[in-house]
């Protein structure tokens, strides 16, 4: 009896090895998954490195204005500088091993669940990062002295009432303008509960109103002129991590934000440092028989200015 001729599903054009195409198409499919879930690093500021293990973000202050005496000597005025020194933490890895066997067995396509949950694990991770640092930043002073201050509004009825809870919003707008904040690449992130929370707000949603919500959707897409972004991520955010112990860390994520129910942020808020971009590894374990793979990424994050970012918390 003759061998069956075999296509080899993972080999380019039947030659070479038998997982070639296997990985192109799970690393593309970890890359879809990440930037699917990812909803804070496209709105804020982000830097890549090739070498190095930091990255500065300089801080430019506000220039004055004043009228001339005729005659009088013109010699300038000093603008206040500072920076931000963003560290790159250690490897932020998301892993998986898949047995030959289990593999074998299996009647579904396990590679392409699994590739979904690394790279959403990875976009999570670094979603909840960013906006723990958001709050932080809307809690610091002034980063360049003479340019804006901790900016919390205190709103004790922002988790049960939705107009309390849309005005806080709209005072958060308010300080924004008062710092001088520029009006686009404004977003107020909040968790799934606040969200439709605030779309039962008529304000949000009714057209009278400038509202540009859909009820009947449960779309909420702008309030005080600014994105709504609902986030899962949010909700791992905005709890008491002040003990939290985490290794790894080159920079400061940590704090209470168990109270917290909205920030608002400018793009300008919070900076991201990429050494490494995400990438997938996978390795034929021949001792344990099966497939090691590993999807990963080399970054830090910090605030940068202070007034780009107003907290909303009930107490």
């Amino acid at each position: 009896m003759a061998n069956a001729t075999v296509s080899f599903l993972g080999k380019t054009n039947n030659t070479g090895d038998a997982n070639s195409l296997f990985l192109k198409v799970f690393a593309g499919e970890v890359l879809a998954a990440f930037q699917r879930q990812n909803k804070m690093l496209p709105i804020t500021m982000v830097r890549s490195i090739k070498h190095g293990k930091s990255a500065s973000f300089p801080l430019v202050g506000l220039a004055s204005a004043e009228y001339h005496t005729a005659g009088a000597e013109i010699n300038g005025t000093a603008i206040n500088h500072a920076e931000r020194v963003i560290y790159i933490d250690d490897l932020l890895i998301s892993h998986a091993f898949i047995s030959n066997l289990d593999e074998a067995k299996n009647h579904y396509d396990v590679r392409s669940i699994y590739s979904q949950e690394l790279g959403s694990a990875l976009a999570k991770k670094l979603d909840q990062n960013l906006v723990q640092l958001a709050i932080i930043g809307a809690r610091a002073g002034a980063t360049v002295t003479g340019v804006g201050s901790a900016q919390v509004i205190t709103d004790a009825d922002a988790h049960t009432s939705a107009s309390s809870f849309v005005d806080s919003i709209y005072e958060a707008s308010q300080l924004l303008d008062e710092a001088d904040v520029p009006d686009d690449d404004r977003y107020c992130i909040m968790t799934p509960d606040q969200y439709y929370l605030a779309l039962g707000n008529d304000k949000s949603i009714n057209r009278d109103f400038g509202g540009t919500g859909v009820y009947q959707e449960g779309k909420l897409l702008r309030i005080a002129g600014m994105n709504v972004i609902k986030s899962n991520s949010a909700v791992s955010a905005f709890t008491d991590l002040s003990s939290a112990s985490v290794t790894g860390l080159q920079n400061t994520y940590r704090g209470d934000f168990s109270t917290t129910k909205a920030v608002c942020i400018h793009k300008s808020a919070v900076g991201t440092v990429k050494l490494l971009d995400l990438a997938l590894e996978s390795e034929r374990d021949a001792r344990r028989q099966g497939n090691l793979m590993i999807a990963k990424m080399a970054v830090g994050s910090n605030y940068l200015r202070s007034e780009s970012s107003v907290e909303i918390k009930i107490s």
